[in-house]
């Protein structure tokens, strides 16, 4: 547990400056990081690391797509590319799987395929939130305050209401997760998200929180929140593996790290697309 709060420490410790700086080249810079060290660990778990054919142009578009969303003459060229850049790419990985006499496994081929382009996504989805026209500046942070408050009373909930274990949420994936830690963690999401607007309505003098949609967002971004979590907890069974990596101490690898962060913000950058969490005054 100290282990835990130390990196948890340092982790905000870096991580502040970079979200005060967010309007600088510091958050791109921070998620093209980020991306390829998750797409590496990805990458490990499934036993390709080493497959530099398929890796190259995976580590080009981690490190590349964050610099293009902040500095691209429009988000719809921005989509364009990601589109045309997966199509290119499945075609170059079954023309790899075809020719590579066997080398290379199907299965393994097409998860590298789909959680690579997931993590891609979810890292980049919190660079279109963040250059949000409106009220951008503190959209993209509910990502955060979704993913985290989640995981965060999700834990202490199921330590104080589903002692003993009776009612498991998934056992078969992740055995100490329970149902009161579940609802504990939508619940305080909910309530986070509401208090953020509060706060946001405090500071902002042009913006207005839109409380029916912050309240709807908090339910979504907990419930996905927990889904990443668990989904990459099934890519772990499958291949193995404890954790992702040991980038963080007592928590794992980025992908340990960051799994519910990348699922809520591809959920909040598509809800976005449709509702604001603030409006003008």
């Amino acid at each position: 547990m100290k282990t835990r709060i130390i990196t948890a420490v340092v982790a905000i410790a870096i991580l502040l400056p970079i979200l005060i700086f967010s309007n600088t080249p510091a958050l791109p810079l921070a998620m093209a990081l980020c991306s390829a060290i998750a797409v590496f660990e990805m990458l490990s778990c499934i036993g390709l690391k080493k497959a530099y054919a398929l890796t190259v142009p995976l580590y080009i578009y981690a490190l590349g797509f964050p610099f293009l969303i902040r500095y691209s003459e429009s988000m719809e060229l921005v989509r364009q590319t990601f589109s045309v850049i997966c199509l290119v790419t499945a075609l170059y990985f079954f023309a790899i799987l075809t020719f590579s006499h066997g080398k290379y496994k199907l299965a393994d081929i097409g998860i590298c395929f789909f959680t690579v382009f997931y993590i891609l996504a979810g890292f980049n989805s919190i660079m279109v939130l963040r250059d949000y026209e409106l009220g951008g500046k503190y959209v993209y942070l509910t990502v955060f305050l979704g993913a985290w408050i989640t995981d965060t009373f999700a834990y202490f909930c199921g330590m104080l209401f589903g002692r003993g274990g009776k009612h498991k949420l998934i056992p078969d994936v992740s055995p100490k997760k329970t149902v009161e830690g579940s609802i504990g963690g939508i619940v305080f999401c909910i309530i986070g998200m509401v208090v953020f607007g509060l706060i946001i309505n405090q500071i902002s003098n042009d913006l207005h929180a839109n409380y029916l949609f912050l309240i709807i967002g908090g339910l979504l971004a907990s419930i996905v929140s927990q889904v990443g979590d668990l989904c990459m907890s099934v890519i772990k069974r499958t291949y193995g593996i404890k954790d992702y990596g040991k980038l963080f101490p007592g928590h794992g690898g980025m992908l340990d790290r960051f799994d519910s962060v990348i699922a809520v913000s591809i959920v909040l950058a598509a809800f976005c697309s449709f509702f604001n969490f603030f409006e003008v005054i």
